[in-house]
């Protein structure tokens, strides 16, 4: 039996049974039966509760004259995720918005549940970092092919007509790397930052953990920023046109 902590032990005493049943419905036994719910899906779970919380009272609380404090710090986000989209993808990049901001304020929540006694950050598994970018990798090739139609594929073939057997072999490669990439890039930094502040605790309990907490703090940052900007790079290859 795995660690648990103590969200994902209540939830496991309580919808243990569906869980598994649904797994079980789609041909995948779990390993403990009794224990279906991982702590990374629990994190998960509380991410996305968290989030939609927030939704809701910014939603709830929204005014033109007296803008509240949530409210302040979701047009500071909207403003700086358009920015950005802007910038890199420019014309038409308004419809990619929601889904960059709700991927850079997912993956920056998850980063930060790893500085909460009790909790962990569910992107040190590598198996949520994986699954965000395989969405991102479905979401942008869903919109290249809806900007471009069936002139998409033009994108891997290269300009030279001979080549294009070559090019489409390593345009595949490389697209397919990228979900590597994103992977990759996430787990590792937040794993290594669990792993390091967790040593420094048991070592020294008092004072030098702090330090390694704010460079958590600011990994935790950081790599939401860049998974969101390679995301919106790979948005703007996807749906540029050829001129």
């Amino acid at each position: 039996m795995p660690e648990q902590l103590y969200l994902t032990r209540f939830l496991n005493a309580h919808f243990a049974g569906p869980v598994d049943a649904l797994l079980r419905a789609f041909h995948q036994a779990p390993v403990y039966p009794e224990a279906p719910i991982s702590n990374a899906v629990a994190m998960e779970l509380l991410t996305v509760v968290v989030l939609l919380a927030y939704f809701l009272v910014v939603r709830m609380t929204l005014s033109v004259e007296k803008p509240g404090a949530f409210q302040q710090v979701a047009e500071m986000t909207h403003e700086f995720v358009s920015e950005q989209a802007d910038s890199i993808i420019s014309h038409g990049f308004q419809r990619f918005v929601p889904y960059l901001t709700v991927l850079f304020l997912f993956i920056l929540l998850a980063n930060l549940l790893g500085l909460v006694p009790g909790l962990e950050s569910p992107t040190a598994n590598p198996v949520v970092p994986l699954g965000l970018a395989i969405v991102t990798f479905v979401y942008y090739h869903l919109h290249g092919i809806r900007s471009n139609k069936a002139a998409y594929v033009k994108q891997f073939l290269g300009p030279v007509w001979w080549l294009a057997p070559l090019m489409f072999l390593i345009e595949v490669v490389s697209h397919c790397a990228r979900v590597l990439s994103l992977t990759v890039r996430l787990y590792a930094n937040m794993f290594a930052g669990d792993l390091v502040t967790l040593a420094f605790f048991s070592l020294i309990p008092v004072g030098i953990p702090l330090i390694f907490m704010g460079l958590h703090l600011m990994v935790a940052a950081i790599q939401a920023y860049v998974f969101m900007l390679l995301a919106t790079i790979y948005l703007a290859l996807a749906v540029s046109h050829e001129h």
